[in-house]
């Protein structure tokens, strides 16, 4: 492992603006060279419905490819001349949408496999080099064949949150009197942003993969390089390329049957999910509705099997317009949230271990994000574990790997950060059990336990240099006491990400609760990769595994 940070060609200050500084896609960003930028109407597709797409540049024609993106990367569809056209695009398009019309259709033909597909738009720029954008919109499964296949969710609710394109996301923003606020409500009517379709092999992953020699200050090569190379701020954070892409490709590499389907498809059409023996959520996974955790409980009391590997179970949102506006107030939630006013707050759109809403994601997939969150990166345990410390080697999950307790598993792949769920817990006997307090639900059992933290803190890490400082330790404390008071936050800053697995109803749930397990998919981490099979043929009907 390399011990020197990689050099992007920055200067020290364009490296802490890289960091601190607000930067994103909107129209007309790249100047005289020309670009070309298009979304679709909706995050999938059935077959035999009509994708539309939108598309606005400055060229007159463009040329199109779709490739399905899975084990191989497949061709699909190639067209050539298309009539191209600069569309005006509103100041706030990341809340109400871009507002573009149509440019053409194409109808889902019903031999495409469900799957994510890549939508890849070229032109000759106003000095005659190329131009592109990538886009892409999800195939869902047919309605008959689902037994022995995998379902796997997209996260696509957290794409929406951080993608950055027109300006504002869930994090940062132009909203708001002032012009500095982040969105309370994001649109789907609006391109991704550059990172989350695809991405050049080497781009950094977000914990650091240097090791870090005493007194070295941890930084953010992430967006050190995506700043150097015109990408999304938050192209790590988030995404196909990122993430779900990596469990996607390698399951069918194994030789699994795997589908693919949105959250919107979870939220609106519930039953998607029955008839599958698994249902699998990869890497970071942070915001859901109500409707959704409906759909994922009343899958699994009825007998039917979730295995998450995916970190930072945070955000209650909710869903307007038809599914085209996805609203959180996040930590505004109890000042600005209408619902509040209006008395229903278990939909308010606070994290989801808020008291008034009752429902910690515990109850769902066994862990919560506020007993996490941050490992790995910037000042949150940048020499930590970068594995799973494993306490419980003899439970199904480790059969063949040849695992021992107080192994690190997955630490060459780098598999526990950057954000991790986790429960609070007690030691008995050298084993770790979640407390009375906890929220575990019943028959849990913590087979994996390594170390985070909600906050920075380093008396060598100047506060210009950090990212995530204490504010969201500080949050967590108001959430759950009532004041983010120096107290409160001592109470809540220690936390930890586990791997977990309980009975529920007639079903069962496996967590790995990290965003990062998909590393160790993507970097053939053998260990990793048997862990993985271990739960997916459990999961799977017998004879019906790979």
């Amino acid at each position: 492992m390399a011990f020197q940070y990689p050099d992007f060609g920055l200067t020290a200050e364009q490296r802490r603006f890289a960091v601190r500084g607000h930067y994103y896609e909107f129209p007309g960003m790249d100047g005289e060279r020309g670009e070309i930028w298009c979304y679709t109407d909706r995050t999938s597709y059935r077959h035999g419905e009509t994708v539309t797409f939108h598309v606005s540049g400055t060229s007159r024609s463009f040329s199109l490819r779709i490739d399905r993106d899975g084990a191989t990367e497949t061709n699909v569809l190639t067209k050539n001349n298309l009539d191209c056209r600069w569309q005006d695009t509103p100041d706030q398009c990341s809340v109400d949408g871009c507002g573009w019309q149509p440019t053409f259709e194409i109808a889902i033909d019903d031999s495409w496999p469900s799957g994510a597909y890549r939508a890849t738009l070229t032109a000759q720029g106003r000095d005659g080099s190329e131009i592109s954008c990538s886009h892409l919109f999800i195939v869902a499964p047919r309605e008959s064949l689902k037994s022995g296949r995998i379902l796997q969710v997209a996260a696509t609710g957290t794409w929406l949150a951080y993608n950055t394109w027109g300006g504002s996301n869930a994090y940062q923003g132009i909203t708001g009197p002032n012009r500095d606020q982040y969105a309370t409500a994001v649109s789907t009517q609006r391109p991704w942003c550059r990172g989350f379709v695809t991405l050049p092999a080497g781009a950094p992953r977000v914990p650091i993969e240097i090791s870090l020699p005493p007194k070295t200050v941890p930084r953010y090569p992430h967006m050190e390089w995506a700043f150097a190379t015109g990408h999304s701020k938050k192209y790590a954070s988030a995404g196909w390329a990122s993430y779900d892409s990596h469990f996607f490709r390698w399951a069918e590499r194994a030789g699994y049957e795997v589908d693919l389907c949105s959250q919107h498809d979870l939220h609106f059409r519930p039953d998607i999910l029955a008839g599958y023996d698994c249902a699998v959520f990869v890497g970071h996974d942070e915001y859901w509705t109500w409707e959704m955790r409906d759909a994922v409980d009343n899958y699994v009391d009825a007998g039917g099997h979730a295995a998450r590997f995916a970190g930072n179970f945070m955000w209650q949102t909710r869903l307007e317009d038809e599914g085209r506006r996805q609203v959180c107030f996040k930590y505004r939630a109890r000042s600005e949230d209408p619902v509040y006013q209006a008395g229903n707050v278990t939909r308010a759109t606070n994290s989801w271990e808020a008291p008034e809403i009752g429902r910690p994601g515990a109850l769902t997939f066994g862990l919560n994000a506020t007993r996490g969150v941050y490992a790995g990166w910037g000042g949150c345990a940048p020499r930590g574990a970068r594995g799973f410390p494993v306490y419980r080697p003899e439970h199904w999950a480790f059969s063949g790997t040849g695992i021992y307790y107080g192994d690190l598993l997955g630490a060459d792949s780098h598999v526990f950060g950057y954000e991790v769920d986790g429960l609070d817990y007690e030691i008995r006997g050298g084993l770790p059990f979640p407390t009375e307090g906890s929220g575990a639900p019943d028959g849990l059992e913590v087979l994996a336990l390594g170390l985070a933290s909600q906050v920075e803190e380093s008396a060598d890490m100047a506060a210009e240099d950090q990212f995530l400082s204490d504010e969201d330790g500080r949050f967590t404390a108001e959430t759950l006491f009532g004041e983010a008071s120096d107290e409160n936050l001592e109470k809540v800053k220690r936390g930890n990400g586990m791997i977990v697995n309980f009975p529920r109803g007639k079903g069962e749930v496996f967590h790995a609760g990290s965003c990062e397990w998909v590393a160790g998919l993507l970097r053939r981490d053998p260990i990793i990769e048997q862990v993985t099979a271990n739960v997916l043929d459990r999961y799977l009907r017998p004879g019906k595994s790979k």
